[in-house]
């Protein structure tokens, strides 16, 4: 299981990427409602902590509490629930992590500020990825990564495939494509299955793409 989105945050960069370059496919996603809270050693106040560890994501989502208290540093770290465990191992009098309450409760820290999220309606979108996923008979959803050629009118023709046979594209990003400086990878969802239209489509956008690789048919969110 994978965070790949948030309603704040926007997209989580590297697992794209990982999903690019692995053999992994999509079989669910999820959608939980994310609410972050200001955890530090038990006797710690507020006004003691000097930063705050978590993942850059997760600091991304706070960034009114940073505003409110410019006097905090915000420290990137790889995990939210792992930046509690790090400040509770070190005895870091002065900092805290920005987790959930089971993380608080796993290793013994204290919540000096609970939903400090800059918004109530902060979810995370997940996506469930193995080597080889399970198909799914309500499968009606398609993730999907392609590039196109730096040239006039080269993005025009590759959504032209899905306007064409009426198919609705619920997300359109781009990445920059490793190992190719100023050239980019799309990344789409789009709202159909394993279906003749879906398959004419990545067909006909096989022709007008240098690369196009399906990350994962699975049943959308309801």
């Amino acid at each position: 299981m994978i965070p790949i989105e948030n309603s704040l945050a926007c997209s989580v960069a590297e697992h794209l990427d990982l999903l690019l370059t692995h053999k992994l496919s999509i079989e669910r996603e999820f959608k939980l409602r994310i609410v972050h809270n200001l955890i530090a050693l038990p006797g710690t106040r507020m006004r003691g902590i000097r930063e705050v560890y978590s993942h850059p994501v997760a600091l991304d989502q706070c960034r009114d509490f940073f505003r409110k208290h410019s006097a905090i540093r915000a420290v990137p770290f790889y995990d939210t629930a792992g930046s509690v465990k790090h400040v509770i191992e070190t005895n870091a009098g002065e900092a805290g992590g920005i987790a959930s309450r089971l993380a608080a409760r796993q290793y013994g820290g204290r919540i000096l500020a609970a939903g400090i999220e800059d918004d109530k309606r902060n979810f995370t979108r997940f996506f469930l990825i193995r080597r080889t996923a399970r198909p799914s008979p309500r499968a009606n959803k398609t993730s999907i990564a392609f590039s196109v050629k730096n040239v006039p009118g080269a993005l025009f023709k590759a959504l032209s495939v899905f306007a064409l046979r009426d198919i609705s594209l619920s997300k359109i990003e781009s990445r920059p494509r490793r190992g190719h400086p100023f050239e980019y990878v799309f990344f789409a969802d789009f709202l159909r299955g394993d279906d003749e239209p879906a398959r004419n489509a990545l067909r006909h956008l096989g022709e007008v793409a240098d690369l196009v690789k399906v990350l994962g048919i699975y049943p959308a969110l309801r």
